[in-house]
This record gives C-alpha cells, sequence and structure tokens, in this order.
C-alpha cells in the first residue's frame, strides 16, 4: 500500500539541526515501512516558509491557498514526524503557531512521532513536558520513544552518536509499524454531497 508521511519541521533557518534530525527520522521510518511491503512517499513542510501566512491566518482566521494546501497535506498524511528546536524549555513559537492553526479534528487518532534538537541534553524533557501533553490533548497517537538531539549526539563515532541512532532507528520502527497496520486514513469533504435548495425549503 502506499503510505505518507508528512515531516513538519520548524527549524528557523536551513540548514539546521532540526531538519538534519527530520530527515534521519523520516529515512528510518521510510525504510521500516519499505521493509513492510509500503511504498512510501515523503513530504516535507518547514513552518518558517510559512510563517507570515500562519501569522494572517491567526488575525484573519481564513488561510492563504498555499496555507490551506499544506493543512489538506497533513490531514491525508498516513503518519507525521514533527519536530522543534528547544526555546526556553518548551517547543518554538513557529511551532505552536502552525499547530494552533490546525482544525482540531485532523490529528485525531493520527499517529505521530515527537523530536526536538537543544543547546544541551537538559532540554531533552521538551519532549514529555510540552511535546507529548500537546498532542495528547489533540487526541493524536504520539509514538512511546520520542528523538531529543543536543550539539553532543552529533559527534563521529561515540556514544552520543550510537545512542542518538538507536533512537532514531526505534522512534522510526515503531512509526512504521502503527501506520503500515491501519487503513488509509479516510477525508470527508463537508461540501461534497449538498442539500439541494428544494430539499431545504421542503424542510422549513
Amino acid at each position: 500500500m502506499k503510505r505518507t508521511l508528512v515531516i513538519v519541521s520548524a527549524g528557523l533557518r536551513l540548514p539546521s539541526s532540526t531538519r538534519m534530525l527530520a530527515d534521519r527520522i523520516a529515512d528510518a521510518a521510510r525504510t521500516e515501512l519499505g521493509l513492510l511491503g509500503d511504498q512510501v512517499e515523503l513530504e516535507f513542510v518547514e513552518v518558517r516558509s510559512h510563517a507570515h501566512d500562519l501569522v494572517n491566518h491567526l488575525l484573519t482566521g481564513q488561510p492563504s491557498t498555499e496555507l490551506a494546501s499544506v493543512f489538506d497535506t497533513i490531514a491525508r498524511a498516513d503518519g507525521l514526524i514533527t519536530v522543534t528546536p528547544t526555546f526556553t524549555a518548551s517547543y518554538n513559537g513557529l511551532f505552536k503557531m502552525f499547530f494552533d492553526s490546525i482544525d482540531d479534528q485532523v490529528l485525531v487518532d493520527k499517529p505521530v512521532l515527537i523530536a526536538a534538537t537543544g543547546g544541551t541534553g537538559r532540554h531533552s524533557l521538551v519532549l514529555d513536558h510540552a511535546l507529548r501533553p500537546m498532542f495528547t490533548y489533540l487526541h493524536a497517537v504520539v509514538m512511546p520513544t520520542g528523538v531529543f538531539a543536543a550539539p553532543e549526539d552529533w559527534g563521529s563515532g561515540d556514544d552520543s552518536q550510537a545512542s542518538l541512532t538507536d533512537r532514531v532507528a526505534r522512534a522510526g520502527r515503531e512509526l512504521a509499524r502503527e501506520v503500515h497496520r491501519r487503513e488509509a486514513p479516510v477525508i470527508v469533504d463537508p461540501y461534497a454531497d449538498p442539500t439541494p435548495f428544494s430539499e431545504m425549503l421542503l424542510g422549513e
């Protein structure tokens, strides 16, 4: 079956450690889904590219055409990989603004893998103190393993690098298995079958 994973990255610049982590997790999940027999399409959403549209949407209640397309991509995804830099012991403002803008029902029962980057390993609590509660509130299915990466995790050949590789592989495997066992999401268009005006008049 063809599966779509959407990767939401809220880094403030490119390249960034946030996008690097997003790429590694996406590759791990794609590999695992491939081993399970699924075809995988990856779609990346760089939140910084939509910052102005997000502000306008929050102020007016109307998303731009491009932003509405991004929201539709999220709704149609079989699973999400979400990655944010850590600011003041939490997700950054762009990340929060993005998910504040999405319809509450979009993430219900959606498999979500949470990940974050930060300047020190002490920030790893952001996964369980900020990200997991937010997605639980939105009724997403949050994977047991979250992935946090600090600067020391990007070293070569040391225990930290091996630990990050293991966490990425485990999280990717969990997401792949959860996505694989599910049917593809069905998107219901509320305007697809409108009530004829004549019937509406009969109801008065």
